[in-house]
């Protein structure tokens, strides 16, 4: 009895550990745009946002200090002067959008689908209704730049507006939203 006391509360200290060390280094986020509807949602009704409640998301800082970002992962950014200026919001303002282009590929959007490489690629998470927008002449990225593009691409100020994303102004890629209670999850 004594063992499995202990082992309870060496697995209690270890999760709750790990619980905080995620926490410290993870930065707290709302959804303040419709960018990424249906995926994230933001609250603000008739600017094309579906719930009454925005999500919060948590945004680790550690992932990308080991490996690259990969194409589909939802990243919180610091956007650039000149993407402020385009879009609204205070320059290095928070932005979340998907990353669909990485370093070395050849990326374009026509009618909202995401053409990598010559090949379309699947995006089962843009709803039909939500695709459209601006084209994006095909391009080979640079290198240290991303191609970044909200799911909800008729209401998303993203790199067909403000050009590439630069590596250095990544925070981190979204690793969980937390509220409200009905829309935890973890990517």
């Amino acid at each position: 009895m004594r063992f499995l006391l202990r082992l309870a509360l060496l697995v209690l200290a270890l999760a709750g550990g790990l619980v905080l060390a995620v926490w410290l280094t993870s930065d707290v986020y709302r959804v303040a745009a419709s960018s990424m509807e249906p995926t994230l949602h933001c609250e603000r009704p008739g600017r094309a946002c579906l719930a009454d409640h925005e999500d919060r998301v948590l945004v680790s800082r550690v992932p990308y200090k080991f490996r690259d970002p990969h194409r589909g992962d939802i990243v919180a950014f610091r956007i650039s002067s000149r993407g402020a200026l385009r879009c609204g919001g205070p320059p290095n303002g928070i932005h979340l959008q998907r990353i669909l282009g990485v370093p070395g590929e050849r990326v374009a959007v026509r009618a909202g689908f995401v053409y990598v490489d010559g090949k379309r690629i699947d995006e089962p998470y843009v709803k039909r209704e939500r695709r459209g927008g601006l084209p994006f002449s095909e391009r080979t990225v640079p290198k240290d730049r991303y191609v970044v593009l909200g799911d909800n691409r008729r209401a998303s100020c993203d790199s067909r507006i403000f050009g590439y994303l630069e590596r250095d102004r990544i925070v981190g890629p979204v690793v969980a939203t937390y509220w409200p209670l009905e829309r935890i999850s973890i990517r």
